[in-house]
């Protein structure tokens, strides 16, 4: 899967996804400090899934209705940066198909997958 990874997620959660054979650019790498819509943007441009940590794009898809090809929320508090890159590597391979044009959120103990209304 190609993979956007906001600058809010933890550089082992890249590694993993990476090491598994994902395709994954980094916005702490490429352009650090670029605002949401920029990276939403940047997302959408390349059919890229935005992977992130902040609540703010559901507000883009849901409240704003803007198109996505997929955003990954990670709800993963309290969890040690290995951990979570196990936990969303693992949900990225086996959901990753169904994850596309949705929005998801990964917690400990669950994935979500919704699909924003037109």
């Amino acid at each position: 899967m190609n993979i956007l990874a906001d600058e809010n997620v933890d550089a082992p959660i890249v590694e993993r996804l990476r090491a598994s054979g994902h395709q994954v650019w980094y916005i702490a790498e490429m352009s650090p400090g670029i605002n949401d819509l920029q990276v939403f943007e940047l997302a959408n441009q390349h059919q890229f899934v935005l992977l992130t940590a902040d609540k703010d794009f559901g507000e883009l898809i849901f409240r704003q209705k803007l198109t996505t090809f997929g955003v990954i929320l990670i709800r993963l508090a309290g969890l040690k940066p290995r951990q979570k890159a196990r936990l969303i590597t693992e949900a990225i391979n086996e959901h990753g198909d169904e994850m596309l044009g949705g929005f998801s959120v990964i917690t400990s103990k669950t994935i979500r997958i919704r699909r924003p209304s037109l």
